[in-house]
């Protein structure tokens, strides 16, 4: 089955196609500066990608009511559209790319494919904060987790590549950042919480602060919620320590003597560091340790200071093999026969949802909400 893959991201929508064999035969990037491409645009780089048989989309956030992927109707768009306000920066952007493709290709079989089902997973002792019984049970407060098709996908690569390994630490590093504590492929843990904004320090987002110091800016200082907001989720992270966002700048700069930078990428790392410990320890130990991501994949720097204060987990890494500027294949990074092995894995969320589209269309991989099983009757043209 060919599978056309679209990801809406934060400014651009990013079109695949991939055959049998998950090799991608077609690929388009349209610029989405207002979160939602030109139609006409889509039509037209659709019609240059050659068909395809079904069509998976990524969807940010699928709440509690969507724990694996499905296929699109009228009533799961409707409750996609329902869990805006859980990811207003994101869920619209996925439904405008959904719309686009339904617009230009209305025969094609669609499934929604969730970042947040694969941490559906995580223990009650992870997923819950400690907040007022009728808070958490009447606005469904838990920590969902995100960047779940990365997860999915890099934790599966990286057992496939150390021969079955079962406690595997994945390290999604990009202009946003989690971590995932994946056990025989099934998520334990997780950095990021009831939106995007918790766990690591990222390029543009805070990543974990105290609640406290957020209440106090808008008690004491009074700054607005909307702005409180807004420099949380664009003026922070990186940009806010260096003054860019760029991973490839602001260790540059760290190394040419910038005080500023130095301080981003200490504080990177250190939050990097403790969150990596703190997903070995949801494991009860560590045999493999994954980066991906853009700055996962491209940035020894940042892989060798998080791993330089692992190594009492037997995190160790071959310098020569860290440094040097390997192909986009998969690739060790650890130092021969280390306790933990280390890769360098290439993000490819596009395989993932190419997956679990196949898996929904056969009816082995489909869940509607509540449980039930998917609708008799679902095409398999192109089979």
């Amino acid at each position: 089955m060919r599978v056309l893959v679209v990801n809406a991201g934060s400014s651009s929508l990013k079109l695949r196609v991939l055959d049998e064999s998950d090799n991608v035969t077609g690929a388009a990037d349209l610029p989405a500066p207002r979160g939602a491409a030109d139609a006409e645009a889509v039509g037209s780089a659709l019609a240059s990608l050659g068909d395809a048989d079904a069509v998976g989309h990524r969807i940010v956030h699928g709440g509690t009511a969507f724990t694996a992927p499905v296929r699109i109707d009228d009533g799961v768009l409707a409750r996609l559209r329902a869990l805006t306000d859980l990811a207003p920066l994101h869920q619209p952007k996925s439904l405008a790319g959904v719309a686009a493709v339904q617009k230009a290709l209305p025969g094609l079989p669609g499934v929604a494919c969730f970042d947040t089902a694969f941490h559906a997973t995580i223990p009650a002792a992870a997923a819950t904060y400690a907040l007022p019984l009728e808070w958490r049970r009447r606005w469904a407060l838990r920590r969902y987790g995100f960047h779940g098709l990365s997860h999915a996908y890099s934790s599966r690569r990286a057992a496939e590549l150390a021969g079955g390994a079962r406690r595997i630490v994945t390290c999604h590093l990009g202009a946003g950042a989690s971590l995932a504590a994946v056990r025989d492929g099934v998520s334990v843990d997780t950095t990021m919480g009831f939106t995007p904004l918790e766990g690591l320090v990222m390029a543009t987002r805070s990543g974990s602060v105290d609640p406290g110091l957020v209440l106090w800016l808008e008690e004491h200082a009074g700054v607005p919620p909307a702005e409180l907001a807004t420099a949380l989720e664009h003026r922070s992270g990186l940009l806010g320590l260096a003054g860019t966002a760029d991973m490839r700048e602001v260790v540059a700069r760290a190394a040419a003597g910038g005080h500023d930078a130095r301080l981003a990428l200490d504080v990177y790392t250190h939050r990097l560091r403790a969150g990596i410990a703190a997903m070995a320890a949801a494991l009860g130990g560590l045999d493999v340790l994954a980066f991906t991501g853009g700055v996962g994949e491209n940035s020894p720097a940042v892989r060798s200071a998080a791993a330089g204060g692992l190594g009492f987990l037997g995190v160790r890494l071959d310098a020569g093999r860290n440094a040097a500027d390997g192909p986009a294949a998969d690739r060790e990074i650890g130092e021969p026969g280390a306790p933990v092995t280390s890769f360098v894995i290439a993000a490819r969320e596009d395989i993932e949802i190419a997956r679990q589209v196949r898996a929904v269309l056969a009816g082995t991989g489909a869940r509607k909400p509540g449980g039930r099983a998917p609708p008799a009757g679902v095409s398999r043209r192109g089979w």
